[in-house]
C-alpha cells in the first residue's frame, strides 16, 4: 500500500512537470511549410529604446527561427513577420499569516480573523504572433503561462526567456490533424 502510494505522488509530480507553460493557437487553413524567411514587424507607434527584455526575447526569437529553417529577411521581402509582446497584467500576492481566534459553545459558535497581508505584482506575460505578410493575418500565436516581474533577476530574467520561446517554438509549425 505504502509503495502504491509513493508511486502515485511520483507520477503525479511528473506529470505536472511536463504541463505545458505556453498555449499556441494557429490558422489551421494555412500551409505552413511554404514559409521560409522572416522579419521583425516594425511598429510604427513604437519609438525610443528597446528593453533589455526586448533584446532577450529577439535573441531568442532568431535562434529559434533558425532552427526551424527560416531565414531572416528585410521586412519587405519576408513571408512572416515576427511581432512580440509582454503584455503587463497586475495580481494580488499575499504572503505572511493570517490570525483567527474562535469560541464555541455547542451548536453555536463564533470567530474572528485577519486576512493576510497583500500586495499588488506587476507581471509581464510573453506574447508572439506570426504574421502572413502578403495578408497581413496572424497565422500562429503562443502566449506564455509563465511571467516575468520585476523581483526576478537578470540571469533567472534571460532563463526564463529562453525556456518560454524554446517551448513556443516546440509547437512550431503546428501538427496538423
Amino acid at each position: 500500500m505504502m509503495m502504491r502510494s509513493v508511486t502515485m505522488v511520483i507520477a503525479a509530480l511528473a506529470m505536472a512537470g511536463c504541463a505545458s507553460q505556453v498555449v499556441t493557437d494557429y490558422d489551421t487553413q494555412v500551409a505552413f511549410d511554404r514559409y521560409s524567411s522572416w522579419a521583425f514587424s516594425s511598429h510604427p507607434e513604437e519609438t525610443g529604446f528597446k528593453s533589455l527584455d526586448s533584446r532577450r526575447v529577439e535573441s531568442v526569437l532568431e535562434r529559434e527561427l533558425a532552427a526551424k529553417n527560416l531565414s531572416r529577411q528585410p521586412e519587405d521581402q519576408a513571408d512572416l513577420l515576427v511581432s512580440y509582446q509582454v503584455i503587463e497584467q497586475e495580481r494580488l500576492d499575499s504572503y505572511g499569516f493570517s490570525y483567527g481566534v474562535g469560541f464555541s459553545h455547542r451548536p453555536f459558535g463564533w470567530g474572528i480573523a485577519t486576512a493576510p497581508p497583500t500586495r499588488e505584482v506587476i507581471e509581464g506575460k510573453l506574447v508572439v504572433e506570426l504574421v502572413d505578410r502578403s495578408n497581413e493575418q496572424v497565422v500562429w500565436r503562443a502566449t506564455s503561462k509563465r511571467y516575468l516581474n520585476e523581483d526576478q533577476s537578470p540571469d533567472y530574467r534571460r532563463e526564463l526567456i529562453d525556456d518560454v520561446v524554446r517551448e513556443m517554438f516546440n509547437q512550431y509549425p503546428p501538427q496538423m490533424h
